[in-house]
């Protein structure tokens, strides 16, 4: 029951060939969720429509500031390094791996996945592609799988074996090169040219901060290639302070690539040529992409608090044809499956049943696994998955030239057969809680959710019926929908509350979610952020927060506040309440194993980042005000991943939860 408390106060040939922070315009958005700030310039605008950061960064492989973006539910992205906590993501990722390893080792967890993995060499001829390219060709591994006599461990060894391409060296045009109407030409596509090598430099133009204005230098190239071949376009700073940042756009200015920090801080895109034409590269430097391809002029300045970098880069641009290898293994429902590449390899994916591409990964954010999660990491390319229907998947490798090694495990839900079951435990009670698990200032105390009440023009005579929605809207979104998805007659989930149960944090297989606080008592920048993404719900005993200063703030100073969609007609105790169960299963929809969905695209999602997005995932209504008829109901299901993020594919967020909690 309720506690006591105290006074308180308030695709290449089916692989998508983008890199990190990538996107293509079509099937995937191209737009991350946009700042609530009204101060940036175009410019900052632009970059963070294409996935690209703003915020300063951290020194490589260095931690950023604030939380983990992956895991948190930010109010603004402008503040969010994301290229930055990828690249702490990777640094980490190995002895992260390591620790986590040993910790399943002694725990003996899914002993039968530990046996030693077999080997599965490619089968297509050396030197050669095209035999095992696409999934329909894919080579398929018998004898893989989780049933009594199969092998749920193996190693795949194989080589990408891409067409060669010579690369002339190309001098540099002119400047002004910095708009696509004045791109510099390349020789790729005429004639006989298939690539090419300039070398250059950022801040010599009219626009860099010696030479010129100090709006920002950029260099634009003129590529043409045929449908079907893949442009391969990379930058090297091997001298000088330069951090590059690649763009490539169609003839129209439409923006079908980009990438920030491949390699180091140097920058690579890989696009198959869906349409033959010219294309337009990019070279800018983080922080100092153009607003309008078409303008050299178009920078938004030196930058504040730190300028854009400036210095000279090697250009290496190819058109040719790219390898890709497949390998089919036959999975059950709720199998799963995660996957590490190693060697020349730098992309991993794996296809479903349909087949469609369901998380491929240019990076290791296995970082961000809890530590019973027994899947690999280390990699190049990690990626996994839930299978939601038994069959024939593909995983899928690319971005490459020469030798690479895949781990491919696969497990059973770890709480298949076990009792009790997976409880879910709303705490609007107050909590102590070490916030250090999540980057904040270690054990706090947190203020219970009534004494926000009043933020929201509701009294405390209205506190249970807001909890009695919140539980209700939780059920409905965690419990209910998964029961009548019919994936898995299994699935099992108690959620549980402070008002009307006793506390049973602590116990075994209870993860809570505690609803109160704010960012100054947590010291944890953001609205919402959970333990880790656990895909397979191998770690049953997580926390997560969802603070309630900036959900409760005046309305209009955020599109983060609930307060700002409130409005004469509303039924305040209704929204509020949709609101709060939202973004109570988004962060618990994280450690049952969900990453974050695209806020922009068509298709709401209870997984849906934050930003301007937050009025969809609060279920809005076309009225724009909250707690109307018209308000929506948003679920788990099939959405894009987060641009921003680096991953490329569909999500099914419901699938990946479905398995993992059950009986």
């Amino acid at each position: 029951m309720r506690r006591s408390i105290a006074t308180v106060s308030a695709a290449v040939l089916g692989l998508a060939l983008i890199t990190p922070g990538a996107a293509q315009a079509d099937p995937l958005s191209l737009a991350p969720p946009t700042p609530s700030g009204g101060d940036l310039s175009p410019a900052d605008k632009a970059s963070l429509a294409a996935g690209v950061g703003i915020a300063p960064k951290a020194p490589y492989g260095a931690k950023p500031k604030g939380p983990n973006p992956y895991l948190a539910e930010v109010a603004d992205p402008a503040k969010v390094d994301y290229s930055g906590w990828a690249n702490y993501m990777k640094a980490q990722a190995k002895a992260k791996t390591a620790t986590r390893d040993k910790a399943a080792k002694d725990a003996k967890v899914n002993a039968a996945a530990a046996k030693p993995a077999v080997v599965v060499d490619e089968d297509e001829l050396p030197g050669t592609n095209g035999g095992n390219d696409i999934p329909v060709n894919a080579q398929r591994v018998t004898g893989y799988g989780t049933g009594s006599g199969q092998y749920p461990n193996i190693r795949i060894l194989g080589s990408l074996d891409n067409e060669v391409v010579g690369t002339p060296t190309v001098a540099p045009a002119p400047e002004d090169n910095g708009s696509i109407p004045l791109a510099g030409a390349t020789g790729i596509g005429t004639g006989t040219q298939n690539g090419a090598v300039i070398t250059s430099e950022i801040g010599d133009g009219p626009h860099g901060r010696q030479t010129g204005d100090g709006s920002n230098d950029f260099d634009f190239y003129k590529l043409t290639a045929p449908a079907g071949k893949v442009l391969t376009l990379s930058t090297a700073t091997p001298t000088g302070p330069l951090d590059t940042v690649l763009q490539l756009f169609a003839a129209d200015g439409t923006l079908v690539a980009v990438n920030d920090d491949f390699t180091g801080l140097d920058s690579r895109i890989s696009y198959r040529v869906t349409t033959a034409g010219t294309y337009y590269l990019a070279v800018a430097a983080y922080g100092g992409l153009p607003a309008d391809p078409f303008d050299s002029g178009s920078g938004g300045g030196i930058g504040d608090p730190s300028p854009p970098t400036e210095g000279p880069y090697t250009l290496t641009l190819t058109s040719g044809g790219v390898d890709s290898d497949f390998f089919a293994v036959k999975l059950r429902a709720g199998d799963i499956i995660g996957g590490s590449v190693t060697g020349s390899a730098t992309y991993l994916t794996v296809y479903d049943t349909a087949p469609r591409e369901v998380h491929g990964s240019f990076q290791d954010a296995s970082f961000i696994y809890p530590l019973d999660s027994p899947l690999p990491g280390g990699g190049n390319a990690v990626t996994d998955y839930v299978a939601t229907k038994a069959g024939w998947h593909y995983i899928g490798v690319a971005s490459g030239s020469g030798a690479y090694q895949i781990t491919v495990e696969a497990y059973r839900p770890v709480l298949q057969g076990a009792k009790p079951q997976q409880t879910l435990y709303l705490d609007f009670d107050g909590a102590r809680v070490n916030t250090g698990v999540f980057g904040g200032t270690g054990n706090v105390n947190l203020t219970p959710f009534a004494a926000f009440l009043t933020s929201w023009g509701l009294t405390r005579a209205d506190e249970d019926a807001v909890i009695d929605a919140v539980v209700a809207g939780v059920n409905e979104s965690l419990k209910h929908d998964l029961e009548a998805s019919g994936l898995n007659p299994k699935f099992k989930i108690k959620i549980a509350n402070s008002k009307d149960n006793a506390d049973p944090w602590g116990k075994a297989n209870v993860s809570r979610v505690v609803v109160g606080g704010t960012i100054a008592e947590s010291g944890v920048d953001t609205i919402g952020i959970a333990q880790s993404i656990d895909p397979g719900n191998f770690e049953t005993e997580e926390t997560a927060l969802v603070l309630l200063d900036v959900l409760s703030s005046p309305a209009g100073s955020t599109p983060a506040s609930l307060n700002t969609y409130l409005g004469p007609t509303s039924d305040r105790v209704k929204f509020v309440a949709q609101g709060l169960a939202n973004v109570i299963s988004h962060e618990a929809g994280h450690f049952f194993g969900d990453f974050h969905t695209d806020n922009q695209d068509a298709l709401p999602n209870l997984m849906d980042a934050g930003g301007t997005g937050f009025a969809t995932l609060f279920g809005v209504g076309p009225d724009g005000i909250g707690g109307t008829a018209d308000d929506i109901d948003v679920d788990f299901g099939d959405s894009a991943f987060l641009p921003a993020e680096g991953f490329v594919g569909t999500e099914d967020t419901l699938g990946r939860i479905v398995f993992g909690v059950t009986s």
